[in-house]
């Protein structure tokens, strides 16, 4: 019995030092933020085109009396370009130089709003709502939660100037999941109109991660259980999905995206949810690069930037969500994608 136990023992140490042994590195943040008063779940990065060093990140607090937080690059909120009073919003993207109307453009933030099943639309960085209170979205849906918006990601055409909404549900079809929406700003304001319907979905959680590379006009998102799926975001282009990649590389959730474009280099950073770890994969080919560890839990949401951001962030940056009610920022050199 004492010599049974003794190999038991023995063999739950080898067990504990394996797993010891193999756990990847923490990259530590150079930045946690404030705690926000709920849940984070999807940060969105403003970079600041007259001082960089003055750019905004933009963070969700998921709540049914939730809010957009605003942290500056020391993490600290920023309370006068905080929105609050939202019911439950959920992921937040930005977009750069929309035609507001003939002499004026904008860089704008747009988020859902899922308790009151809408998208909303800011212009940054004075935070002045230009929506008339919010575009309805999933209109035509009747089934449970299928009404409900989560994912966003915004969209300018290179070809065409205009800018789309591309939204994930809570739950949805099999089929034309995501729907696209394009944002028109004409003599009565600004409004939506729906463009059209597309995504597959594999049927099982849900889909929320969202990004879209405005360069080469395609939309990556995440099918949580299955893939990463990969569309054209132009309209016309086609409904076809261009590849379906990824699965092997997450432990279960497959989670929020970021794509860093260099010069001429570009690269997919997605969430490995359960296993509190980033994929990285090669842009143009999406084959897999390496798993990274930026020591935060249970990761929703990221974003990133390569530009550079003052002295505190010379390399750009990378700001994924944390389950402690914060976010991390990491200066992207950190990651040695370049290397």
């Amino acid at each position: 019995m004492k010599k049974l136990k003794a190999n038991i023992i023995f063999i739950c140490f080898v067990v504990l030092m394996i797993s010891c042994t193999t756990k990847l590195p923490e990259i530590v943040a150079d930045v946690v933020t404030e705690t926000t008063l709920h849940d984070t779940d999807d940060p969105a990065i403003w970079v600041n085109p007259k001082n960089a060093s003055k750019s905004i990140v933009f963070g969700t607090d998921k709540n049914t009396e939730g809010a957009i937080y605003a942290f500056d690059l020391d993490g600290k909120i920023i309370e006068d370009k905080t929105i609050r009073n939202l019911k439950r919003p959920n992921n937040v993207d930005l977009e750069y130089g929309f035609q507001l109307n003939d002499s004026t453009k904008v860089d704008v933030i747009a988020f859902t709003e899922r308790e009151r099943q809408q998208i909303r639309l800011f212009s940054v960085p004075d935070m002045k709502p230009l929506d008339n209170g919010g575009f309805p979205v999933f209109t035509d849906e009747k089934g449970p939660e299928a009404n409900l918006p989560m994912g966003i990601a915004l969209y300018k055409s290179p070809e065409t100037d205009k800018l789309y909404a591309i939204v994930g549900r809570k739950t949805g079809p099999k089929d034309k999941y995501l729907y696209q929406y394009h944002l028109i700003s004409d003599s009565l304001g600004v409004h939506s109109e729906l463009v059209r319907k597309f995504g597959e979905f594999s049927g099982v959680k849900e889909i929320e991660a969202i990004a879209v590379d405005d360069e080469t006009g395609i939309v990556y998102y995440s099918d949580e259980m299955y893939c990463i799926r990969k569309y054209y975001a132009e309209p016309l282009k086609g409904d076809d999905e261009i590849y379906c990649f990824g699965k092997e590389y997450f432990k279960e959730d497959i989670e929020g995206i970021a794509i860093a474009k260099y010069q001429d280099k570009g690269y997919l950073i997605v969430s490995n949810q359960q296993a509190h770890t980033f994929n990285v994969f090669d842009l143009k080919t999406n084959a897999f690069i390496k798993e990274i560890n930026l020591g935060t839990i249970e990761t929703d949401g990221c974003d990133v930037t390569t530009a550079k951001l003052g002295a505190k962030f010379p390399n750009g940056l990378f700001v994924s969500m944390n389950n402690k009610k914060n976010f991390f920022f990491h200066d992207l050199k950190k990651l040695k994608l370049l290397e």
